[in-house]
């Protein structure tokens, strides 16, 4: 009998050596997997903290830029300041007198620099608010070929000042176009990079990215390696969606590097569809009706020439009405 429980014996003590193998094996498995995690929530956090550094870092050179060339042509753009209460014509006549060229251009198109101070941002918030009449006319998704250029010889016949609300990869593209809009005193805002949601809303941080892509853009076909827009306008708008979350904690990272945004108040609807000149116009009277300040939202892609057909009797309209026509150089002075 004993002879028989010998090998039984040593079966379990092998079972148990089984055992407690595979139970070291798997702890330690554990282990580096939490240690894993933690590292890389660790890198993470650090890679995050370095974008908030370089972006803080990168406005306060692009200020100290614009206050350099800003001192040398301070009394000149005082006194132009004090002779036009339009910012926008302002820039429109400063400009012609040089164009961009590599010489001299950061002293004498300081005054074109867009400057977010308190009192701006205190405009800001009560941008859909006015004890007069007055509209600013925003153009999203340009530059383009077909559509920008009817629509800026529009403008320039009015005499209206617009807001350019710019893709970065359109600027790539047509950079003359968007210097001829910022020339002409238009003002040049940022809309992104690409307008794909699934790219620019992907984390926080990639909607500073885009935002940052396309200053760069906007830098290079201005020459300008100063220029900041100060303005965002998030595509889909900023309340409410799939992206809630998101573009709220970016809205975070904007206050830290000194960038505003803003929606609309009224709109055509000339994204939402193939409608004639007649229902864009419609959609305008609908959605402006009865309000003081107006920021009417528009588009200047290759396929909106319906919008540029419209804009004369747009145009028209808030005249008729008794609007001030503005851009954001109104709020950013």
């Amino acid at each position: 009998m004993i002879d028989l429980m010998v090998p039984d014996v040593r079966r379990k003590r092998f079972h148990y050596k089984h055992i407690l193998f595979i139970s070291i094996i798997v702890v330690i498995l554990i282990v580096t997997i939490v240690l894993c995690v933690v590292s890389g929530k660790h890198k993470k956090e650090e890679k995050n903290a370095e974008q908030v550094a370089n972006a803080n870092t990168a406005v306060q050179v692009i200020t100290q830029n614009q206050v350099g060339g800003a001192k040398t042509s301070s009394q000149t753009t005082q006194a132009n300041n004090q002779n036009n209460q339009n910012n926008g014509q302002q820039v429109a006549n400063t400009a012609n007198e040089k164009t961009l060229g590599d010489g001299g251009q950061r002293t004498v198109l300081a005054s074109m620099m867009p400057r977010l101070t308190d009192q701006a941002k205190e405009r800001m918030q009560h941008i859909y608010l006015s004890d007069y009449k007055r509209v600013f006319l925003t153009f999203d998704d340009g530059p383009s070929k077909t559509v920008t250029p009817v629509i800026l010889n529009i403008l320039k016949q009015y005499q209206v000042k617009a807001t350019f609300f710019v893709l970065g990869n359109r600027v790539d593209l047509y950079p003359d176009l968007l210097k001829q809009e910022y020339l002409e005193g238009h003002y040049i805002a940022n809309h992104g990079y690409t307008h794909q949601y699934s790219a620019i809303y992907a984390s926080s941080y990639a909607i500073l990215d885009e935002f940052n892509q396309t200053e760069n853009s906007i830098r290079n076909a201005l020459n300008i390696p100063s220029y900041q827009s100060h303005l965002f306008r998030y595509p889909g708008g900023a309340p409410g969606g799939k992206y809630a979350n998101v573009k709220k904690e970016a809205m975070g990272l904007f206050d830290q590097i000194n960038v505003a945004h803003v929606d609309w108040s009224a709109l055509t609807k000339d994204a939402e569809g193939k409608f004639s000149k007649e229902q864009l116009l419609q959609n305008l009277y609908e959605t402006a009706q009865n309000r003081q300040s107006v920021v009417l939202l528009m588009h200047d892609a290759g396929d909106k020439q319906t919008t540029a057909e419209a804009l004369p009797e747009v145009i028209q309209y808030f005249k008729q009405q008794g609007y001030v026509f503005e851009n954001f150089y109104d709020i950013m002075k």
